[in-house]
């Protein structure tokens, strides 16, 4: 049977697929939360964990207590925990990668690769005294993804001398291409485009949007009512019409659609040697709190 059968071609589902085999047996790995302020006082399965911190009713230092603890797990124990780290960020991953695609017209699995790799890097060096760990991580990951793609494609504002030169691009088409020529033509800028497209287009609340820029809802919601003003003016008059993203001749050394995951999770053996093989040193290991630099967070495997 082929390596690769059954499993995931993207990047970004390949580590959704891992990090479902983390969480189940036989690998198992859960997270204790017994006696931490926020969570459950009980053994988590790490897919449980993950959606109680994207719930907007979890603190932003509950959020950070255990992303420190994951991040020092991640540098400590091995790939899983790396796995682990990709796989509870991967919600806010995925906002990010849509985002980046607006407008690309090559292939998006080098952008979502480049946006795991920019990820796992940052999670060597992040400082984890500093507060919104996770939203640090990703953003580490946008800006190694936008390096690729300002290397890889033209963002052309291209103008006609009158009406009759050059048919117009819709302003009226997928949402996010006219977000992303909003920022081409520097109406919106990113920041911006990011808090219309996850609150509006994909149903995110404010205060988990608020919570990722590092800012208060109030402050959010004037961005955004701003925004939307300068955006709505920018259609009605005309200035979107004639934004278009060109791409560059694509560059032959892209080519690895699991770059970002590394090797490790590239097929589905891959995968399972990276999971398999850390289980005995994961058992019994007692969580790092002075490089945590925060209050008891443990994280505990059980063996199958």
């Amino acid at each position: 049977m082929s390596d690769t059968a059954g499993w995931p071609s993207t990047p970004l589902d390949a580590a959704e697929k891992a990090f479902v085999m983390l969480a189940e047996a036989p690998t198992h790995v859960p997270f204790d939360a017994r006696g931490c302020e926020g969570l459950p006082s009980k053994i988590l399965p790490l897919d449980e964990l993950r959606q109680l911190l994207l719930a907007p009713a979890t603190g932003e230092a509950v959020r950070d207590g255990v992303w420190r603890e994951l991040v020092i797990r991640s540098r400590r124990d091995g790939p899983a925990w790396r796995v682990a780290a990709v796989g509870m960020a991967l919600p806010g991953l995925r906002r990010r990668a849509g985002m980046l695609a607006a407008g690309w017209r090559g292939d998006t699995h080098d952008l979502d690769s480049e946006l795991l790799l920019g990820f796992m890097e940052r999670l060597r060096s992040i400082d984890l005294d500093e507060r919104r760990i996770c939203g640090r991580l990703i953003d580490a990951g946008v800006r190694a993804a936008r390096a690729l793609r300002d290397t890889d494609s033209d963002a052309l504002l291209i103008r006609g001398c009158s009406a009759s030169s050059l048919w117009p691009i819709r302003p009226w088409d997928h949402p996010d291409l006219v977000l992303a020529r909003a920022v081409a033509a520097a109406v919106l800028d990113r920041e911006e485009a990011r808090l219309i497209a996850e609150t509006r287009l994909e149903h995110g609340t404010l205060v988990q949007v608020a919570a990722e820029l590092g800012i208060s809802q109030q402050t959010a919601s004037q961005w955004r009512a701003r925004a939307e003003q300068r955006l709505k003016k920018a259609i009605d008059d005309g200035e979107l019409a004639f934004v278009a993203l060109r791409p560059r001749r694509r560059q032959p050394h892209r080519g690895n659609a699991n770059r970002g995951v590394g090797q490790l999770l590239g097929t589905r053996s891959g995968a399972e040697a990276v999971l398999g093989a850390p289980q005995k040193a994961l058992v019994g290991k007692s969580s790092d709190r002075k490089a945590a630099g925060g209050r008891a967070l443990g994280i505990v495997a059980t063996p199958a």
